[in-house]
C-alpha cells in the first residue's frame, strides 16, 4: 500500500491571464511550427502554444517553443547603437542616424583603399525571408562585395551542395508527409527527438501506425538510436564506405529499379564501377559494420515498396560531407525513390530559416536560385534592380569559412555579422579570436548585446527578435509560413529590415534600387523573381493572407494555384535542372582523412545538439526552465573507459586536442563506445576549442566531427571555480 495515494494534490495550471492569442512562426529549428503567443491585458507576452490546425505540429510544441514568449524580455538585449574606436575602448551609445554614417563611411573608406571585396558579410538562417532578399540586395547591389556568405556554411552548405550535384538544384525533395507512406527509412547522423523533437513525433506516429523498419546509423546510441529497429554503430566518417556497400548489393543482387535509372538518371556505369570495389566483407572492416548486417539492410531498403533517407549534422559537419549527402540521394535514385510518396532523400535543416537564405538571400549567388556564374541571370537580376550588370561579380566570392582564414592574410579588413556568433560557432576558436582581433572595423548586429563575439566589435547594431517582426520563414520541407508582429521591438532595437534598408542610402547605387518600405512589398518583388518556365522555387501564387491562412504553404506554389498539391514533392515528373534533365549518378571514391584516435589523443570526439538548446545559447541560456536542464559543458564517456583512467561521474576534465583544451563535467553513460566522448556544441569557450575544422572541398562545411581528443585529471575547485564564472548565463 502506497499512503497518501488518495490524499494527492491536483496538477494546477497557472492562469497567465491571456487576452488575446496571436499567430507566428517559432523561430528555432527549421521544423516550422506554427505557434500562437498569448497576450495579456498590459500587451505583453505570457504563453506560447501550438496551432491545432496546422499540418506541421498539429498543435504541439518542443520544450524551447513552449518558453519561446520570454524571448521578448530576455537578459541582454540591445537598446541603442554602440561604437568605438579600438576594441580595448569602452563603448559609447549612438544614435541610428550617427551609427549608420560611421557604418557607411567605414565600409566604404575600406573598399577604396583596398578593393570592394576587402569587407565581408556573414549572414545567419534566423532572419526573415524578406530582409535574407533585402540583405542580399544590400550586400550585391549597394556595397558590391563578393565576400558575403551565411553561417548556414557550418550546417548545412553539404546538402546544399550535393542536392546541386545530383539534382542540378538546391531544395529538398520530399516533406514530412512522407513519413506517413514509406515502407523504410535509415537516418543517418541524425538524432531527431532533441534536434526536432515535433519532426521525430511526426515519424514516430507514422511508424506506429505502419511499422515500417527505422534503421539509424550513428557511432552514438542516441535516442533516435534507443527507438530504432535496427541501429548501426558505424565508424566515425565511414559513411560514403557503407553507402557504397549498399549500392554494391543493391547492385549485384539486381535489386536496383532499372527502368527509372534508364529513364531518368545518368552515369550508372561509372557508379556500379565505383561500388565495385565496396563488397560487404571488405566494407565492414572499414566502417565497423558486420557483412550480414549491410546486405540485410541493403535488401530492406531495396525491396521496400517505398524508402526514404533523412540527415542532418552527422553527415553534413564533415570532410565529405558533401560526398555522404550525394551517396544518399544515389541510393534513392538507383532505387527509385525520388519525387514519390514515401520515397525521398531530405535533408533535416537547422535553423528557422536556413531555406530563406539558401533561396533569397544571394549568399552563394543572386535571388531565386540564380548564379553569379550565368550572364542572363546576372542581366536579369540587374535589370529587375536597375543598375549596370557589370557591378556583380562573375562567380562566387569566399565562403564564412575561406572568409575568416583571409582576415589573417590581410585580404579582409572589414566583416560585418548579422545574428551570427563565430566567437562560440566556428571550429578552433582560439584561432577565430587572434583573426577577430585583426579587423580594421566589425559590425556586429544582434538582438542580444552579450553576444560572444561582441567584445571584439567596432560597432553593436541592437535588431529585434523574431516575431517583434513581420515576414516569412520556409521550413525543412520547403513551407513558407507567416511570422506576425506580435509586440514591438524592445528599446530602440530596429528590425534587420529597416536597419539594411536605411544602410543601403549609404551607397551610390542604394539611390537607383527600390529597397521597399514594407516587408510585403519586398515579398512581392520576391513573388515576381520566383516566375519562370521550369523554375521550382516559384512563389508567385502566395499571399500573407493565404500562406496564414493554409498555416504554411510549400513551394512551388505558381500563380493561379488554388491548391498545394505540387509543392509536396520535387522531380515528381523525373524532370532535374540539370543540363540533361537527368539526375546524376556520381560516383564517390572513399579517401580516408580523419583524424583518427592515437597514443597520444585516444579518444574519439563526437558533438550535436541537446533538446534544451539552440547553438550557440544566445537565447536558450537566458532561459531559466532552458538553461537549468543543461546549464554547464558537459561530456557522455563511458563508465569502462572512465574506470580505468579513475574519473568519476560528475566530476570535472581536462580535455585536450591538438588544438585546444576545455574543462568540462562528466557524464558517464553507456550511450558511447569505450573509445569515444560526445560533448554538445552550444557552450562557449568549449568543444569547439578542439575541433578539427577541416573542409568539405566542395561545400567547405567545416568537420566539427571525426577528430580526437585526450582527457586528462584536473583540480576539481579550481575546475569548480572556472566553471562558475564563465556561466555568465
Amino acid at each position: 500500500m502506497i499512503f497518501g495515494r488518495k490524499d494527492q494534490k491536483p496538477i494546477r495550471i497557472a492562469d497567465k491571464q491571456v487576452k488575446e492569442w496571436k499567430y507566428t512562426t517559432c523561430g528555432y529549428c527549421s521544423t516550422g511550427c506554427s505557434i500562437e503567443i498569448g497576450m495579456n491585458e498590459q500587451g505583453n507576452a505570457v504563453a506560447s502554444r501550438g496551432v491545432a490546425d496546422a499540418d506541421v505540429n498539429r498543435g504541439k510544441l518542443c520544450i524551447k517553443g513552449i518558453f519561446e514568449h520570454e524571448l521578448f524580455d530576455a537578459a541582454g538585449r540591445g537598446n541603442n547603437p554602440l561604437v568605438r574606436g579600438q576594441i580595448h575602448d569602452q563603448y559609447q551609445e549612438t544614435n541610428w542616424d550617427s551609427a549608420l554614417d560611421t557604418m557607411g563611411d567605414k565600409i566604404k573608406a575600406i573598399q577604396d583603399q583596398y578593393g570592394k571585396d576587402a569587407f565581408a558579410i556573414v549572414s545567419t538562417g534566423q532572419l526573415l525571408t524578406e530582409e535574407f532578399y533585402t540583405l542580399g540586395k544590400l550586400a550585391r547591389g549597394c556595397i558590391g562585395t563578393n565576400n558575403y556568405d551565411g553561417n548556414t556554411t557550418l550546417c548545412m552548405a553539404s546538402a546544399v551542395s550535393g542536392y546541386k550535384r545530383s539534382f542540378g538544384s538546391d531544395g529538398p525533395p520530399g516533406c514530412y508527409d512522407d513519413f506517413s507512406h514509406t515502407d523504410c527509412l535509415i537516418a543517418w547522423g541524425s538524432n531527431l527527438p532533441e534536434q526536432h523533437p515535433v519532426i521525430y513525433w511526426r515519424l514516430k506516429e507514422a511508424k506506429e501506425k505502419r511499422n515500417f523498419p527505422l534503421i539509424v546509423v550513428d557511432p552514438r546510441v542516441t535516442m533516435l538510436a534507443q527507438f530504432a529497429d535496427i541501429h548501426l554503430p558505424i565508424s566515425p566518417g565511414t559513411d560514403i564506405v557503407l553507402q557504397n556497400a549498399l549500392m554494391h548489393v543493391i547492385l549485384k543482387e539486381g535489386l536496383e529499379d532499372k527502368e527509372y535509372i534508364e529513364k531518368y538518371t545518368t552515369g550508372i556505369e561509372a557508379l556500379t564501377a565505383c561500388v565495385a570495389e565496396f563488397d560487404p566483407t571488405s566494407a565492414a572492416k572499414i566502417c565497423g559494420i558486420d557483412e550480414d548486417t549491410i546486405r540485410h539492410v541493403a535488401r530492406l531498403f531495396a525491396k521496400a515498396g517505398k524508402a526514404m533517407s533523412i540527415w542532418t549534422m552527422g553527415l553534413n559537419q564533415s570532410t565529405h560531407g558533401s560526398d555522404a549527402i550525394t551517396g544518399c540521394n544515389s541510393l534513392s535514385l538507383i532505387t527509385g525513390n525520388i519525387g514519390v510518396p514515401g520515397g525521398t532523400s531530405l535533408s533535416i535543416t537547422g535553423q528557422c530559416n536556413a531555406m530563406g537564405t539558401r533561396e533569397w538571400s544571394s549568399c552563394s549567388g543572386l535571388p531565386g536560385y540564380r548564379l553569379l556564374e550565368k550572364e542572363q541571370d546576372r542581366h536579369d537580376i540587374a535589370e529587375f534592380w536597375g543598375i549596370d550588370p557589370e557591378f556583380f561579380p562573375k562567380k562566387r566570392g569566399l565562403a564564412q569559412t575561406d572568409i575568416f582564414p583571409a582576415i589573417e592574410t590581410g585580404q579582409i579588413k572589414g566583416l560585418w555579422l548579422v545574428a551570427t556568433n563565430p566567437m562560440t560557432s566556428m571550429p578552433n576558436t582560439s584561432r577565430i579570436r587572434k583573426t577577430l582581433e585583426k579587423l580594421d572595423f566589425l559590425v556586429v548586429q544582434d538582438a542580444y548585446q552579450d553576444v560572444e563575439t561582441t567584445q571584439y566589435a567596432h560597432m553593436f547594431l541592437p535588431a529585434a527578435v523574431w516575431a517583434e517582426k513581420e515576414g516569412v520563414f520556409t521550413n525543412t520541407e520547403r513551407r513558407v509560413n507567416r511570422v506576425t508582429n506580435v509586440q514591438a521591438p524592445k528599446g530602440n532595437s530596429k528590425s534587420d529590415f529597416w536597419i539594411f534598408s536605411e544602410l543601403s542610402k549609404r551607397f551610390e547605387n542604394g539611390h537607383k534600387i527600390t529597397f521597399p518600405v514594407t516587408t510585403q512589398e519586398a515579398f512581392e518583388e520576391m513573388k515576381t523573381l520566383s516566375k519562370g518556365a521550369g523554375r521550382n522555387l516559384d512563389i508567385s501564387g502566395m499571399t500573407y493572407e493565404k500562406i496564414e491562412q493554409a498555416r504554411g504553404l510549400q513551394w512551388p506554389y505558381r500563380e493561379g494555384a488554388t491548391d498545394n498539391d505540387e509543392g509536396a514533392r520535387l522531380y515528381t515528373d523525373g524532370k532535374f535542372a540539370t543540363p540533361t534533365g537527368k539526375a546524376n549518378l556520381i560516383p564517390l571514391p572513399w579517401v580516408d582523412n580523419n583524424e583518427h584516435p592515437c597514443e597520444e589523443y585516444p579518444f574519439w570526439l563526437n558533438t550535436g545538439r541537446v533538446v534544451e538548446h539552440f547553438h550557440t545559447r544566445t537565447r536558450t541560456g537566458k532561459m531559466g526552465n532552458l538553461n537549468k536542464y543543461s546549464p554547464t559543458p558537459y561530456m557522455e564517456m563511458n563508465p569502462d573507459a572512465a574506470a580505468k583512467l579513475g574519473i568519476k561521474h560528475q566530476s570535472y576534465v581536462r580535455i585536450a586536442s591538438r588544438r585546444g583544451d576545455a574543462v568540462v563535467m562528466v557524464q558517464l553513460t553507456q550511450r558511447v563506445a569505450p573509445n569515444s566522448v560526445f560533448i554538445p556544441f552550444h557552450f562557449h569557450d568549449c568543444v569547439n576549442r578542439l575541433c578539427l575544422g577541416l573542409l568539405d572541398p566542395h561545400s567547405r562545411q567545416p568537420a566539427f566531427k571525426q577528430s580526437s581528443l585526450r582527457i586528462e585529471h584536473v583540480e576539481q575547485k579550481l575546475a569548480a571555480k572556472m566553471n562558475r564564472e564563465r556561466r555568465t548565463y
